[in-house]
């Protein structure tokens, strides 16, 4: 159901994984076009990702939780988000059958936003004016909004590119297309301890759908309980100890406490080295000493 304060916005259509400089142009300009027409202004999202729902068994691939997603969105300047979800009915819908049906019937908008590559309906069969002719027979608005380019304005900032950085741990040039630290967060879950006993306990998190990044060890800004932190943290399989399953260890710089069960969010600011098995605990121990030195360094910077 959409409450009556809902009723009625201009808003911008797409999946919005990362919520990056691209976005945020795309919500601006909807933002313009809303308080031009006495508007809301909206976001149309889809849960899960139209990717997942067609590559079930795809790797994980997402920038950011749905959670965190529409948070940055409203940062971003939505008043309303919307999550429709995509299922095997959205999927089959026409062209047409989505615009009346999901757009002017369940989420009752007066105009949509649109990039030039937008796809929708069965066989992404719809495109951006196909939805401008389908809005106005229904009595809507559609705008369209050339997509924003780097500083020559030559390459198009997208989630694709954003996801090539991370997985090549160019976190600096992630940043600068996302316009802020990529973060990940959740609960800090309970691992073996190995981290206390030779003198850097780590908190550990698991990410899901979260895409992996480069494999390797980081310095990182982290907050838990409203407080900020910096820190190392290590993303992979812990060969030294004999892990396997993916796992990030943030080792945050002058805490002591207990994280188990608390949210914490971890934000990359520079690759530092990649993951490589130590010949013991002594050997694994002097190496967190030296990337916590390089990673303060970094930092300080």
């Amino acid at each position: 159901m959409v409450s009556a304060g809902a009723k009625g916005a201009v808003a911008a259509i797409g999946s919005f994984d990362g919520v990056h400089r691209g976005h945020r142009f795309l919500i601006a300009e909807t933002a313009k076009i809303a308080r031009a027409e006495n508007a809301p202004v909206g976001v149309v999202v889809f849960d899960p990702h139209p990717r997942r729902f067609f590559q079930p068994d795809a790797p994980p691939f997402l920038l950011t939780t749905p959670a965190r997603r529409d948070a940055l969105l409203k940062e971003a300047g939505a008043d309303i988000v919307h999550s429709v979800t995509f299922d095997a009915c959205l999927a089959a819908l026409s062209p047409e059958a989505f615009v009346k049906t999901v757009l002017k019937d369940r989420l009752r908008l007066s105009g949509v936003v649109t990039g030039a590559e937008f796809r929708f309906g069965k066989g992404r069969t719809g495109d951006a004016e196909s939805l401008k002719r389908l809005a106005a027979a229904h009595g809507m608005s559609a705008h369209l909004v050339e997509p924003l380019g780097d500083a020559q304005g030559t390459d198009k900032i997208g989630s694709t590119a954003i996801r090539a950085a991370i997985e090549d741990g160019d976190m600096r040039a992630a940043a600068a297309m996302l316009g802020h630290l990529w973060t990940v967060g959740g609960a800090v879950e309970k691992g073996r301890e190995l981290g206390r006993t030779i003198g850097f306990p780590t908190a550990n998190l698991t990410l899901g759908e979260i895409i992996e990044p480069r494999r390797g060890v980081y310095a990182v800004r982290a907050t838990a309980g409203g407080a900020a932190y910096d820190g190392v943290a290590n993303f992979g399989r812990r060969p030294t100890v004999g892990e396997s399953a993916p796992l990030l260890e943030t080792y945050l710089f002058d805490f002591s406490g207990d994280l188990y069960g608390k949210t914490l969010d971890v934000a990359f600011v520079e690759f530092l080295r990649d993951e490589k098995k130590f010949d013991g605990l002594d050997a694994l121990k002097a190496q967190i000493a030296k990337d916590s030195d390089e990673a303060r360094r970094v930092l300080r910077r």
